[in-house]
Formats: C-alpha cells, sequence, structure tokens
C-alpha cells in the first residue's frame, strides 16, 4: 500500500523561511489527495503536488496512508502556516439555505441524503458566503482528531469540496451575461452546477463507475433543466484532456462545450504553464473559503 505523486509544480518564489505567511490548501479524497500553497499578499500560487492513493479499500488504510504521506513530507508537518485550510471529498454533504441553519441540528440535516454515525462521525459546517447557504457534511472522528493532533497549536478551517465548487463557480457565473452548465470532472464522480442571475440553481454529484454515466447524468440534469444539448454551453473543468477519447465522447453529445479556467482571483507563474488551466479547479477555489464559521 502506497501513494504516488503524479504532479508537482514549484514556483522559485517559494520561500519555506516565509511559510509564516503562507496559506497551505489541502483537498482529502478516498483515494486522492491534493495541497497547494498560496501567498495572500500576493494571491500568489507558489505550490501544487496531486497524489494518488491507489488500491484503498478502507478508511483505515486512508488514515494509515496519510500518516506516512504527512510523515515523508517536508512541509505537510510544518505547524507555523498563517493559515491553513482543509477541505473534504465525500457524500456525505447537505447545502441548507442560512435563513434555515441551526447549528445544533447538523445530523438532522444530514440524515436527509445520507447514513449517518454519531458515534464514528463528527457533523461540521461551512459557510456558502455566494450562496447565502451553508454547507453541512460528517468526517470520520477519528480523520478530524488525526489531523487536530497534526496541527495542534494551528487549528485547520474544515470545508466541504461541494461547497467549494459552488463557491468558484459563484463567482464565475456573476461575470457572465449567459447561463450555461458547469460541470466538474473528478476522479470516480461527477459534479454538475447551474445558476441563474448569479445565484445557485442546481448542485449534484454523482458517483461514476464507467464513462457511460458521465453522458447519462448530464443528459439528465440538462433534461430536468430544460437546456438543450445542441445549443446549451457546456463549461468543463477535471481530470479529462482536451484531446483524449473521453473529450471526443462528450463531444459527441454535447456539442457546445468549452473548457473553464483557473480562478481569477489568483495568480500563477510560469512554472503552471504545464498544468492544463481547466485542472484543479476545486483545490485553488479552497482560498475563497471564508475561516468564519456559520
Amino acid at each position: 500500500m502506497n501513494y504516488k505523486q503524479i504532479k508537482k509544480i514549484r514556483d522559485d518564489r517559494f520561500d519555506e523561511d516565509f511559510i509564516h505567511q503562507y496559506h497551505l490548501l489541502v483537498n482529502i479524497g478516498t483515494r486522492d489527495f491534493q495541497l497547494a500553497v498560496l501567498d495572500p499578499q500576493e494571491n500568489l500560487v507558489l505550490l501544487m503536488e496531486d497524489f494518488v492513493l491507489p488500491n484503498i479499500t478502507s478508511h483505515e488504510e486512508l488514515l494509515q496512508l496519510l500518516d506516512q504521506l504527512f510523515d515523508s513530507h517536508n512541509l505537510l508537518k510544518a505547524g507555523f502556516w498563517n493559515k491553513i485550510k482543509i477541505s473534504f471529498k465525500n457524500h456525505k454533504f447537505v447545502q441548507v439555505p442560512r435563513v434555515l441553519f441551526a447549528p445544533e441540528a447538523l445530523p438532522e440535516y444530514l440524515k436527509f441524503n445520507a447514513n449517518i454515525d454519531v458515534r464514528k462521525e463528527d457533523f461540521l459546517a461551512t459557510e456558502n458566503a455566494m450562496a447565502d447557504a451553508v454547507t453541512v457534511f460528517a468526517i470520520h472522528k477519528d480523520l478530524k482528531q488525526w489531523i487536530e493532533g497534526v496541527y495542534p497549536n494551528n487549528p485547520p478551517y474544515f470545508t466541504h469540496q461541494s461547497a467549494v465548487l459552488i463557491e468558484g463557480v459563484l463567482q464565475i457565473a456573476r461575470t457572465r451575461e449567459d447561463s450555461p452548465l458547469y460541470i466538474y470532472v473528478d476522479r470516480f464522480k461527477l459534479h454538475i452546477i447551474a445558476c441563474k442571475d448569479g445565484k445557485l440553481l442546481y448542485y449534484n454529484q454523482f458517483g461514476i463507475k464507467q464513462f457511460s454515466d458521465y453522458i447519462k447524468y448530464i443528459m439528465l440534469v440538462m433534461k430536468s433543466l430544460n437546456m438543450d444539448q445542441k445549443t446549451s454551453e457546456v463549461v468543463l473543468w477535471g481530470y479529462i484532456g482536451k484531446s483524449s477519447p473521453h473529450y471526443a465522447e462528450f463531444y459527441k453529445y454535447i456539442k457546445n462545450v468549452t473548457f473553464g479556467g483557473r480562478p481569477s482571483f489568483l495568480r500563477f507563474g510560469f512554472p503552471f504553464d504545464e498544468a492544463q488551466e481547466h485542472h484543479f479547479f476545486d483545490l485553488y477555489n479552497i482560498a475563497l473559503m471564508n475561516e468564519s464559521h456559520p
């Protein structure tokens, strides 16, 4: 059982002597892991690393592998970052309108669309400022305790991938006059977001077992939103190459596909030219998340 780094980009301006000024952004999935380092004074991304965690079959194995990864990494265990923001990728979440949110009711919200275990899970909430909503999510107690043990003097801010994607897309949607369908293709998951007049209209994530599932779910959502697969624009981010067979397959069914770019509020130096601009959209947008708790 081991992890594998598949991408690392480091800007020459990254200086370990200034870690106390930088923000550490971390994205934890069940089978992958990403980190980025941001200089908030310049809004400059200085480092990005992407790991896959293959052959994991249980939560215990994930925890063990993360422990190995953090131990062998020269930066992850540094305790004096200016801010640490950690996003979790899982299916145990629900978006609650801000006016209906009650902090004491987190497990009750989650019961609507997830099986929860109050003995093994902690229930957290993260603010979706632009959506005027709160994302409630669950994570394993031992994972949260382990992370807090890594950073005992610098408590991380915890958020959820769904909240990050919604905030990132809303920021873009508010600069556009049209209302495309926004899609994020993750490893093993598909996220679909729709906005209208700068407000969130639809968000959901779908588990993917084979490539035809992508097309099936996109068509389903387009139909439910009365969008036309030939004329409606689709903006695409994620783990799909511009010249890949998957993209060619997308284009067969959905004609008006364009690739999304990086978040406009961030800056990237020349070393990042080696990564396609529609990759790591969820990782970068962790920077957007407000550390105030709802």
